[in-house]
């Protein structure tokens, strides 16, 4: 399949990692956790992280920190169709088509769960025609939007005519969590707000982005390492200290079965620890793409690595490597290689 366009959407509510920290003291949050807990979120808060801003969907961040579970479900109900919305709207501009035009929309997101799904949303407001395919994939975590390219690959292999949208959103700060665990807490101070948006066709125009070679990892064996657990209703992160060599190991094992010399890598962006350690197992690979994606935006989970494309790309991009990672613990891959190219 053929990209035809990319998007990306930010809510309008920016937070310096300063910000986030006075949010956090406004709320009477930081009260309720033991010295050493305050004592690490004022460390990596106040250091250097990688992250310069962070955007997120509600105003005062402070009431984050104070809503039940049915308030932060809300927050994702409202917000995560609008942000997912932006994105597909703008990438629907950039390929000269209407929404009615779109014959399949898969939607990933792990932040919140609605039924029908946020692609049934998308459908209603943006107005797709009645018959058009509506695919939700859920549980996927951070790495679920090349697992979301690959279905939509298939969609188009089986009707090479049609057109298919897909879009990663995830609203992260109504899965915000605070206790004394330190996965938790480092958790709290790297996620932000955001979506992707593309769409894709069956046919090359000339010149376009064909999607191949996807490649896929499942080590069930380090499930509790990286995961979201139930916490009397809330969304609570589960994150291991040993993640990122996890990730950095996984990326580099699917690095070695590429099929191109890459002129452009872009991963999803974990954190400056995830990156560094993937840089360290791969050496000489430059990330630069999506550690700009986290000093703007932080971690925004499933739409980092197509935001670190659409960041990275350039007209004369012949040959593109990407991968995510996450819940699971699974890691995935992909490539773009643009027509023409040798």
């Amino acid at each position: 399949m053929f990209l035809q366009s990319l998007a990306t959407a930010f809510p309008p509510n920016s937070f310096s990692q300063a910000d986030c920290l006075s949010a956090l003291r406004e709320s009477g949050a930081m009260g309720r956790l033991r010295s050493g807990s305050r004592s690490i979120l004022e460390k990596i808060l106040s250091g250097d992280s990688g992250i310069a801003a962070r955007q997120f969907c509600i105003p005062d961040l402070s009431r984050v920190f104070g809503c039940s579970a049915g308030d932060l479900h809300r927050i994702f109900e409202v917000h995560a169709p609008l942000l997912a919305m932006d994105a597909l709207q703008r990438a629907c501009g950039r390929a000269g088509i209407k929404a009615s035009a779109i014959d399949a929309l898969l939607v990933c997101t792990c932040t919140g769960y609605l039924c029908p799904g946020v692609s049934g949303h998308l459908s209603e407001r943006l107005g797709l025609r009645p018959d058009a395919f509506l695919q939700d994939l859920l549980g996927l975590g951070c790495g679920a939007a090349i697992p979301m390219l690959e279905a939509a690959r298939g969609i188009l292999a089986a009707k090479p005519d049609a057109v298919v949208a897909t879009v990663a959103v995830e609203v992260c700060s109504a899965a915000f969590y605070l206790n004394d665990e330190p996965g938790v807490l480092v958790s709290l101070c790297l996620f932000g707000d955001g979506a992707a948006a593309a769409v894709w066709r069956g046919s090359d125009s000339g010149g376009q982005l064909r999607f191949h070679g996807f490649r896929t990892l499942h080590q069930p064996q380090h499930r509790e390492k990286i995961r979201f657990v139930n916490a009397d209703g809330f969304l609570k992160n589960q994150l291991h200290r040993e993640v990122p060599e996890l990730a950095a190991q996984a990326v580099a094992g699917l690095y070695a079965q590429r099929t191109c010399g890459p002129d452009l890598v872009v991963s999803h962006t974990g954190g400056r620890d995830v990156l560094d350690a993937i840089g360290r197992k791969i050496p000489g690979i430059c990330l630069d793409a999506s550690r700009g994606i986290l000093g703007e935006h932080g971690n925004i989970s499933s739409p980092s690595v197509l935001a670190a494309l659409e960041r990275g790309l350039r007209p004369d991009t012949e040959n593109v490597w990407m991968t995510a990672f996450g819940a699971g613990f699974a890691a995935h891959s992909a490539e773009l290689t643009r027509s023409g190219a040798p």
